[in-house]
């Protein structure tokens, strides 16, 4: 079985360090309170309070919510789907149109699509750590997929809360809104899977024509020496030498 070089690990790596950040993304507020693919900072921000929403894959987060000695959250159950322009309305008092609120709210449901994501790129990473040839190109195929879903629900990501941070920075009412950790580590988790199962590929390759040139020139190493031999003894048959 032909082997690939150092450089396959370097891909590996770059699956392994994918799964990490999708994970991250995944577990994202109401998981792990603080972490947000959107923030918004409210209005009521103090030196005492730094009250804020957290938006992440499966719900939200109110971090610091009253009374300001307290330095308490509050934040939503776990589900599939949910309503941050209706949350944001509630909370901010943000005005949203009937087509923003509802695209927004049916877009939250694609977000299943980080653990998804996050699964085949861990999957994708196991199989690459065979490194043979075969172990590569599997890999590789899998990383392209997860690469996809990934490139699929980043786009999602930023649709749908782009609408919410558009009208929160836009309506007069002091809070702002930012994409957060979570948003980040999906982009650079995208571009890792990309690099990673091209580096993969990649080695794949290289290591099937290494393997075809090491077996031609052990094969034209073999062939020439059995002629000389040949010719060595027809020589001496003869008497030349």
């Amino acid at each position: 079985m032909a082997r690939t070089g150092p450089l396959h690990w370097v891909g590996v790596l770059f699956l392994l360090a994918a799964t990490i950040l999708l994970l991250i993304t995944t577990i994202s507020a109401p998981v792990i309170n603080d972490i947000g693919i959107l923030k918004v900072t409210l209005t009521n921000s103090s030196n005492l309070r730094h009250s804020s929403v957290t938006f992440g894959t499966f719900g939200h987060c109110v971090l610091d919510v009253a009374p300001a000695s307290s330095d308490q959250d509050y934040c939503s159950s776990k589900h599939i789907g949910y309503q941050p322009a209706s949350i944001m309305a509630d909370i901010d008092g943000t005005g949203f149109g009937l087509v923003s609120s509802d695209s927004a709210d049916g877009l939250t449901r694609a977000m299943i699509l980080h653990p998804i994501a996050c699964g085949i790129a861990f999957i994708a990473f196991l199989v690459s750590c065979g490194a043979g040839v075969f172990g590569s190109l599997l890999g590789a195929v899998i990383a392209l997929i997860a690469w996809i879903l990934t490139l699929v629900v980043m786009a999602i990501d930023f649709s749908l809360f782009g609408i919410i941070k558009n009208h929160v920075n836009k309506d007069g009412s002091g809070s702002h809104a930012y994409y957060s950790v979570g948003m980040w580590t999906c982009l650079v988790a995208m571009v890792l899977l990309f690099l990673g199962a091209f580096i993969v590929l990649f080695t794949c390759f290289s290591a099937r024509r290494a393997k075809r040139n090491t077996t031609y020139k052990n094969e034209t190493t073999y062939a020439n020496s059995g002629n000389g031999v040949a010719n060595t003894r027809r020589r001496r048959r003869f008497g030349i030498f």
